[in-house]
């Protein structure tokens, strides 16, 4: 598996040196420039195995991964870029159990592989916001436990808000989908601020948390849905659509994960992908820029509670 992948002409990498010169390139597009001075004179050197940068002005040096997402890692290259690249296309998700076997690494740093990349996409993406016209909808992560509580009062279920902005003709374009503490006017307000441009269309079912919306000066326009299913609102065809896909794709590739810690990340990447669904031959070196310009996340960084949850 990784030797095919190695030759895949998109990445143009397939020894660690060529890795190398991949994410040099993703990082310093226009050349390496002192991380401290700006300056772009430098030497080359060779520390430790990997590619290191000397500024001839302040001489500073700065590993070709330092300050990015792959800082302080042991692995070699071609283990992230495979990883990039399974990640990237996986219609449907990866787990980390997946990915563990694709690799040849152990769970925890699959897992931890998994949870750096997913937070490149959710970083790259929170870059942009919706605009034009934008459906949104409430919906949840998670299921009722047996014994615990029924209905939107569940224990296991984390709230989350999904919008779709469309074209002019009626097609989908692109998703945002973030946790949010609850279905208050408040709660949407952050969030539309957040994500959606100002003067945005947005319609939703008549939820009435969503006129928060109009805090973030957009437009608000509501079709009541009165406990009609989702078939009998063409309204909201595309919304519903995603949303069954995700359900789709997260019921098929995961068996568990904890929905308010890691929730936004999962959201994230589902919506990277499908973002970037007409755009599959570039998705892969769009990741390793998004990689080589996050900066470093620690294991236990990565652990900590969302703070939006």
């Amino acid at each position: 598996m990784i030797d095919s992948y190695l030759k895949n002409e998109t990445m143009r990498s397939g020894t660690e040196a060529q890795c190398e010169d991949s994410l040099e390139q993703s990082r310093w597009s226009q050349g390496f420039r002192c991380p401290d001075c700006g300056h772009a004179e430098h030497y080359v050197l060779k520390s430790g195995g990997r590619k290191t940068f000397q500024c001839r002005s302040c001489r500073l040096q700065a590993s070709l991964i330092a300050g990015t997402l792959f800082q302080s890692t042991h692995l070699k290259l071609t283990v992230w870029f495979l990883g990039i690249y399974l990640i990237s296309q996986a219609k449907t998700g990866l787990s980390a159990l997946a990915l563990k076997r694709q690799l040849g690494v152990s769970y925890p740093t699959a897992w931890l592989i998994q949870q750096k990349l997913m937070q490149a996409m959710v970083e790259r993406d929170a870059r942009y916001t919706l605009d034009g016209e934008v459906q949104v909808d409430d919906a949840y992560l998670g299921g009722e436990l047996a014994g615990g509580k029924a209905g939107r009062g569940s224990e296991n279920k984390a709230p989350f808000v999904a919008a779709l902005s469309l074209s002019h003709e009626g097609q989908p374009r692109f998703i945002k989908m973030a946790p949010i503490p609850g279905f208050t006017r408040k709660a949407i307000a952050n969030w539309a601020q957040g994500d959606l441009s100002p003067g945005c269309v947005v319609q939703s079912d008549g939820l009435a948390c969503f006129a928060g919306v109009t805090d973030a000066d957009c437009q608000h326009q509501v079709t009541v849905a009165g406990g009609r299913k989702p078939k009998d609102l063409p309204e909201f065809c595309w919304i519903n659509t995603v949303l069954g896909n995700l359900k789709t794709s997260l019921g098929g590739a995961y068996h568990a994960f904890d929905f308010a810690k890691y929730g936004t990340r999962y959201l994230g990447a589902f919506a990277y992908r499908f973002n970037r669904r007409f755009r599959l031959d570039t998705i892969t070196t769009r990741l390793i820029v998004a990689a080589a310009t996050t900066g470093p996340r620690s294991d236990y960084w990565l652990r900590q509670t969302e703070a939006s949850c």
